[in-house]
């Protein structure tokens, strides 16, 4: 009778780095919910966080959007978008005017109003979040954030495989 050959443990390079990265998406994740709580505290009266980050995203780029470009930007679903937009044109705070070419298709953009509320929570939550990074040290956000941005982009790009 032979034995199966036993699948050999980790090595302490490998479960360190699985320490490592549990830890990273801990304080990710944990970093996320409070500063979000942060933010929505701050928000004007009705204000979502989803709504703000439409709102700021039309204002950045100051150009008509699809909603099903809105979705892939902040990688929902066409049906959550389409619910915020409802949300957002409700508040007047967006304009959706039909693709003329296209009849199924529509154009988003941010009104007036959409854009003064966009500017009041801006007004609401930045000195907020400008005292943690004075507290936490400009140069050492500085060097936090190309990695940041690396670990979104290689999310973005192509989720983990085990």
């Amino acid at each position: 009778m032979t034995i199966p050959p036993s699948t050999p443990d980790k090595t302490a390079e490998s479960r360190s780095t699985d320490r490592l990265a549990a830890s990273l998406f801990a304080e990710v994740l944990i970093a996320d919910q409070l500063s979000r709580n942060l933010i929505l505290r701050a928000l004007p009266k009705g204000m979502q966080i989803s709504h703000f980050s439409v709102l700021n995203l039309l204002a950045h780029v100051n150009e008509e959007r699809t909603p099903a470009q809105l979705a892939a930007a902040f990688h929902v679903t066409r049906g959550a978008m389409t619910n915020t937009l409802a949300r957002l044109d409700w508040a007047g705070h967006i304009h959706i005017r039909p693709d003329w070419d296209d009849a199924r298709r529509k154009f988003v953009s941010i009104s007036t109003a959409g854009r003064a509320a966009r500017d009041q929570a801006i007004a609401a939550f930045m000195p907020l979040i400008a005292g943690v990074v004075r507290d936490i040290g400009a140069e050492r956000v500085r060097g936090a954030l190309p990695v940041l941005r690396e670990l979104r982009l290689r999310l973005e790009a192509d989720p983990p495989k085990p």
